[in-house]
């Protein structure tokens, strides 16, 4: 490949060794460039490294580039450079395979200068074999003259250990990224970082670029070492389900382990049951904090699935420092006095049926069950909003009879929770009539719709195996945009504004 040059506009001094790369000027007296860029591969076939070696000090660089010289996708600004000649390197991510994108960068000097370079080309690969097998994937518009939000959709899945189960994919369903952990696991959660990096549960956690390198692994065994060495009264089996990176750089991650216990009611003999906990690591991998639901909980409260008692699938960070987490089994939302790493681990209140607050309605039907990914949509003083996948299992109906046998179904739902009364409202609803037992994500966009995530349909039967739908908040709401997932579980699909912080991509 020809080593594209850039060209800019800057001071006489610098001019002339800037065109001797063109081949203007008398090159042969001037020596070697001091400003070069270059695209090369990487090892992931749908990102490129654009390099550029800015000739002076404190100077920012960016790319745009798409199918053609209209651009239209970007990356973020860069950091100033610290040297002359430091060369800034620059992930472009967010292509289709096989296609032939054009790029040219951009950078910028403290005193207000900045160049365009030349229009240049990279064409990305096929997705190779080894990072899975893609699953099908269908896209359809059902409400002609709505228009989703913006940005890309990024899919974590379960399923068999040929698939590609994490991947983000267009508005219009093209896979535009992927990774494949390498160790057959499946992928729980996948969170974008505010360093433009993936944070991802893979069996250890793992912070990964866009290009697929690991930058940093945390492994049980280090988590252990660590939790010895701090004089905690437990070790774990495993991290599951989730991982949260916290303001000053911590990571939160749920785990779990088993206790023995002896002749619990009901279950005689020996029984191991399977808590979580939480663990709080920080940048240099060591224990800052942990929990255990074996020290706060009753473990003869177990409304489904025991001894799989607390099964745990979301962490949140909450405003006041503290921490939610959606306890599946238990049926409830239970905030934690984390204090910002100070805190005793008492639970602060459980938000679900036989919890601590009151449903506005009188309906306990009205509660959820069995949910996953509870998101804090606002706060404003005491009030918290908050939107829920409501899988819905063995859910409870008027009369307080577990009624799933016999109309099981599935809800994307809308909470307003009063911390001062005690009083959970239900805002808002959508029940497309299908049931998902397990998994799933919501959220609200930024247009004001909700997209939520059907991640195994049982009814009706599993084709296709994941529904996402974009829905308008309304009191009868109409399906935006939808994404049917063939051949894996979406155990989360979610949108995010674009592959970088900070940056929106338009459709």
């Amino acid at each position: 490949m020809r080593i594209p040059q850039l060209l800019f506009s800057w001071r006489l001094a610098f001019l002339l060794p800037i065109l001797a790369m063109f081949g203007c000027g008398s090159g042969s007296s001037i020596g070697s460039p001091v400003l070069s860029g270059n695209i090369s591969a990487t090892g992931n076939a749908l990102v490129a490294q654009y390099n550029i070696t800015p000739f002076q000090a404190n100077v920012t660089a960016w790319v745009e580039f798409g199918t053609d010289t209209t651009y239209g996708l970007q990356t973020p600004v860069t950091l100033p450079t610290t040297a002359p000649q430091q060369r800034v390197s620059i992930l472009v991510a967010g292509m289709k395979p096989n296609t032939t994108y054009h790029m040219r960068a951009h950078l910028g000097a403290v005193d207000g200068e900045t160049w365009v370079g030349p229009d240049q080309t990279f064409k990305t690969g096929a997705i190779p074999s080894s990072a899975g097998t893609p699953p099908g994937i269908v896209v359809t518009r059902p409400a002609p003259g709505l228009e989703p939000a913006n940005g890309v959709e990024v899919f974590n899945g379960v399923g068999g250990p040929t698939a590609l189960l994490a991947f983000v994919t267009d508005i219009d369903g093209n896979i535009i990224w992927y990774y494949n952990p390498g160790n057959g696991s499946s992928i729980t959660p996948m969170r974008l970082m505010d360093n433009g990096h993936f944070l991802l549960g893979v069996g250890d956690l793992r912070e990964i670029d866009l290009a697929g390198n690991t930058v940093r692994s945390v492994t049980t065994d280090q988590v252990n070492q660590s939790l010895q060495a701090n004089g905690y009264s437990f070790t774990i089996s495993a991290f599951h389900h989730d991982v949260i990176v916290l303001p000053n750089g911590h990571w939160i991650a749920l785990a779990n382990y088993t206790v023995p216990y002896s002749n619990l009611p009901g279950y005689p003999g020996v029984t191991q049951v399977l808590g979580d906990a939480l663990i709080d690591i920080d940048s240099n991998g060591n224990v800052a904090w942990a929990w255990s639901a074996f020290d706060h909980m009753d473990v003869n409260i177990h409304p489904i699935f025991f001894p799989d008692w607390t099964h745990s699938n979301a962490i949140i960070y909450t405003p006041d420092g503290n921490l939610l987490v959606s306890m599946r089994h238990q049926g409830w939302i239970i905030k934690i006095d984390y204090a910002n790493g100070s805190g005793g681990g008492d639970i602060l209140w459980k938000l679900g049926y036989q919890g601590d607050f009151m449903i506005a309605s009188g309906d306990d039907s009205d509660w959820f069950f069995a949910q996953h990914y509870p998101t804090i949509e606002s706060v404003n003083g005491s009030v918290m909003t908050m939107s829920i996948m409501d899988n819905g299992d063995l859910r409870v109906g008027p009369g307080g009879a577990g009624e799933c046998s016999s109309n099981c179904y599935s809800r994307a739902i809308i909470f307003q929770v009063d911390e001062s009364t005690n009083l959970a409202s239900l805002l808002w609803q959508d029940s497309p009539g299908l049931f998902s037992a397990w998994g799933g994500s919501i959220g609200t966009l930024s247009n004001g719709d909700v997209e939520f995530d059907l991640c195994d349909q049982i009814i009706p039967s599993a084709t296709p195996a994941s529904q996402i739908m974009e829905v308008t908040q309304t009191a009868t709401p109409q399906t935006v945009w939808q994404l049917n997932l063939l051949g894996a579980n979406a155990y989360r699909a979610f949108r995010i504004p674009s592959l970088y912080p900070g940056i929106s991509w338009r459709k």
